[in-house]
């Protein structure tokens, strides 16, 4: 019982939460184990009273999220008693929460070399070792400790998620995907977003080596494990792009503004590198054209836009920045492009206009993008949040400047 309750209690966000929701429960609880003894035939020893008295005080120091003195506490138990494992346990957690990861080390490492421990509480402390090791940047000495851990446990899924996670950040793509098949076996929900997203990692690493054929069929896994996983969709446009295969690699682009209309303005930018190695480039105009009459969006104008401009339609490139701006007249990359337009046009006096308006919107924030699971906020786009590490919970933040952010793939 006190094992259980003492992780409950020591998990570094519960402390707050459980002060006034459990402190009652507790102090009754203990109060009527106390009142119990004392009605047994056996008296507890003067020893176990003190024990017992430090280890309460401690308990209720960490109600009051006061960890320095549960800390003071506990350890008095300890050295009344030092085969109470449970308040071990509970000590190591303290450590770590406070960030003397060394000291919670030690703790775990104790436990674990006792020679009579029961085999539960020694894989419980070598999970608590691994995830130390993990905090303490020993990367390889905690995919040990978890891999120690599955042997005996292998259907274990939170082991299992900590393994892939030191997987992803060894980045071996092929383990971490493993891995998550694992887990797909033994927890419920969908894992088709990650697994496609490891599929897509493991593509990338084969079409860097010169791979072709590995990475699009890896591309192509990843899109048929999860129809809606835009990276597959422009990674694997690049590489069609990459072997001239330009009109698949503008296919492959379009797909993004049916899977998620919010990312289509990642493909704009492959656009443009794709139409100066075309011969014919009819087929970008009818993309963004398409594009245009199905979302409307300022970027999807903006790119037309550009698009027009580059085969020397003027008046057409400025009739698409104009709605651009109606739509979103914050868009700064908007009105710098209208101007650049205006005074290659010889048109300065609109130019100075167009100028003047820009300059009014210098102090919009620039592109930014928020973890819709954790908030964190940045002008990158990480397909896996580097707090949470979710996937796929990024979202654009409205009142973006620049349609081309920094993509982190």
């Amino acid at each position: 019982m006190w094992k259980s309750l003492l992780d409950f209690l020591t998990k570094p966000d519960m402390f707050t939460l459980v002060i006034f929701t459990v402190c009652g429960f507790v102090i009754g609880v203990v109060a009527a184990l106390w009142w119990l003894n004392g009605r047994g035939e056996s008296q507890p020893s003067l020893k176990e009273k003190k024990r017992d008295e430090a280890f309460f005080r401690g308990i209720q120091y960490i109600l009051s999220d006061d960890r320095d003195n549960a800390i003071e506490e506990l350890t008095k138990s300890v050295k009344i008693d030092s085969e109470t494992i449970e308040t071990y346990v509970a000590l190591g957690n303290l450590y770590r929460s406070k960030g003397d990861i060394e000291r919670a080390i030690r703790i775990r490492q104790s436990i674990i070399l006792r020679p009579s421990i029961d085999e539960k509480v020694r894989l419980r402390a070598l999970f608590d070792l691994g995830v130390d090791y993990r905090k303490a940047g020993m990367v390889n000495r905690a995919l040990e400790a978890f891999l120690e851990v599955l042997k005996k446990q292998a259907s274990d899924v939170r082991t299992l998620v900590e393994i892939e996670r030191i997987y992803e950040e060894l980045r071996d793509w092929a383990k971490a995907y493993e891995t998550r098949k694992r887990i797909a076996r033994f927890s419920k929900g969908d894992h088709s977003s990650i697994m496609a997203h490891h599929l897509v990692e493991m593509g990338k690493v084969s079409q860097a080596d010169g791979d072709y054929t590995r990475a699009r069929s890896l591309y192509k896994k990843a899109i048929s494990t999860n129809k809606g996983c835009v990276d597959a969709y422009l990674h694997l446009g690049d590489l069609y792009a990459d072997k001239g295969e330009y009109k698949k690699a503008i296919s492959t682009w379009k797909k993004v503004a049916n899977v998620d209309p919010r990312f289509t303005f990642l493909a704009y930018g492959r656009l443009e590198a794709a139409y100066s190695g075309m011969k014919n480039i009819k087929p970008i105009e009818g993309f963004l054209r398409e594009l245009a009459e199905e979302n409307g969006d300022a970027f999807t104008y903006l790119a037309l836009s550009r698009f027009l401009f580059a085969e020397g339609d003027v008046d057409g490139a400025l009739v698409q920045i104009k709605k651009a701006l109606e739509i979103k007249p914050e868009l700064w990359e908007a009105r710098k492009f209208q101007g650049e337009i205006l005074i290659q046009s010889g048109r300065q006096e609109e130019a100075l206009e167009a100028y003047r308006e820009l300059i009014s919107q210098l102090d919009l924030p620039s592109v930014r993008f928020q973890c819709s699971n954790c908030g964190l906020e940045g002008d990158k786009l990480y397909w896996q949040c580097p707090k949470c590490r979710n996937w796929d919970t990024a979202v654009p933040l409205p009142g973006l400047k620049n349609p081309t952010p920094n993509l982190i793939s």
